[in-house]
């Protein structure tokens, strides 16, 4: 819910970023749906419930956007590239996350490209600086490039 009123509360940052709006209602959405399960089966429950959706989800749209022939040949970029844009967005909501709630999360493993970038969030900045995470954008954020293209038609 905090994460809904975030958003809702910044929306020239949601605005201002090269996703479309849709998305942030999506996750929105996805959002309430976790929030409410939690309170019925429990947070780590939920959590891991979560990762399993999304792992399964994410292999179905690999295997229908790519020619099944070429799946052998494009399943550990397509494992590299999951995995670093899971990582970085975990990095991008333990900073912004701790930041919005005063917990000292520990150095960010993009504290080098916040500084580079002119942001200051976690240990790099103090609670009345009121940092920002740039976790707007996740795709261009993550700085990767998908490793499958849609299948030809």
């Amino acid at each position: 819910m905090a994460d809904q009123d975030n958003a809702q509360a910044q929306p020239e940052a949601n605005q201002q970023s090269n996703v479309d709006p849709k998305f942030f209602e999506c996750v929105n959405e996805y959002l309430e749906l976790t929030h409410r399960q939690a309170q019925q089966f429990g947070d780590k429950r939920i959590s891991l419930a979560s990762m399993f959706a999304a792992a399964r989800f994410n292999s179905h749209v690999f295997l229908t956007m790519i020619d099944p022939s070429r799946v052998p040949g494009e399943r550990t970029d397509f494992l590299d590239y999951m995995t670093h844009m899971y990582r970085r967005m975990l990095n991008e909501h333990l900073d912004g996350l701790g930041q919005e709630r005063n917990i000292d999360v520990g150095e960010s493993e993009l504290a080098a490209e916040y500084a580079d970038a002119g942001l200051q969030v976690g240990r790099m900045a103090t609670p009345a600086e009121g940092a920002a995470t740039p976790a707007n954008d996740y795709v261009s954020a993550a700085g990767a490039v998908p490793p499958l293209a849609p299948a030809k038609e």
